[in-house]
């Protein structure tokens, strides 16, 4: 396999922070592409690591179709990329996945923490949402809504996965996983920076779009079925919901998040600026 620029060292997203390097390959052995790689596959998530200048590539494997797709990309990169048969990316992904014809090793990107967040625009909190395919269409909305971190407890995190990358669609490119020990202390680091915490609830008085709450703030979401914990529920500062007038009156966690954060985005104006 050929590949460009080869580094031992983590990435950085932003070269103005500095931070301590990720060594977790993910939580999902099926994909486990060895200690200090992340592994991505697909147009999208390969396309946005591609784009983002931050991201170097250890390999990169793609059927002739694939690799003329992204051909005029993977120039600029210098990357030759190693020519397979689908079945051989099957291989490596499972059948089941949908690599589209091309998968990537990477050097993972530089990890932030607490520290690291700056008292603007809102932050997303994941209380123990495990799921690859939830947390990975999370990301994409918080790309979408240009969130400026995901925190989220290192032992519940699937971050590493193969699957979060692919169902992010290269969200994991823009927005920044920041992993704790402790949620609430987390949250409480939050408010000494002046960030208003809203927990989504179904059964909660106020609803997401009636809030009349200026920037920034933290959007907290649990589980699906178990919800927020019973200390999280204590540590936020209010609990709304979405106001959805027709007969089912829940969401799968990944959708209401992109709907409160569409919400949040309308109602106040600028919880995602970057500045």
């Amino acid at each position: 396999m050929a590949s460009s620029k080869h580094h031992n060292a983590p990435q950085k997203r932003w070269s103005k922070n500095k931070h301590r390097p990720r060594t977790d390959s993910g939580s999902d052995p099926k994909f486990d592409p060895g200690a200090g790689t992340d592994l991505v596959y697909g147009l999208h998530s390969v396309t946005a690591a591609l784009e983002n200048p931050n991201r170097a590539f250890r390999s990169v494997m793609a059927t002739k179709n694939a690799s003329a797709k992204l051909q005029t990309l993977l120039a600029k990169r210098n990357i030759a990329p190693q020519i397979v048969l689908p079945r051989d990316l099957d291989k490596i992904c499972g059948p089941e996945a949908v690599h589209q014809g091309i998968i990537a090793k990477l050097v993972p990107l530089a990890r932030l923490d607490m520290i690291d967040i700056e008292a603007r625009g809102i932050v997303v909190l994941l209380d123990q949402i495990t799921d690859p395919h939830n947390v990975g269409a999370i990301l994409r909305s918080c790309a979408a809504f240009n969130v400026q971190a995901m925190i989220t407890t290192g032992r519940n995190s699937p971050q590493g996965s193969a699957i979060v990358g692919k169902t992010a669609s290269g969200g994991q490119e823009h927005v920044p996983i920041i992993e704790v020990t402790n949620l609430s202390r987390a949250m409480d680091q939050l408010k000494k920076l002046n960030f208003t915490l809203i927990g989504l609830d179904s059964e909660a008085d106020n609803t997401i779009g009636g809030l009349n709450i200026p920037a920034p703030l933290a959007l907290v979401l649990g589980a699906e079925g178990k919800g927020l914990r019973h200390k999280t529920r204590q540590n936020v500062d209010i609990m709304a919901r979405l106001d959805m007038p027709g007969a089912i009156k829940s969401l799968n966690v990944s959708n209401a998040a992109a709907v409160c954060l569409y919400a949040l985005h309308t109602a106040i104006g600028t919880p995602g600026d970057r500045g």
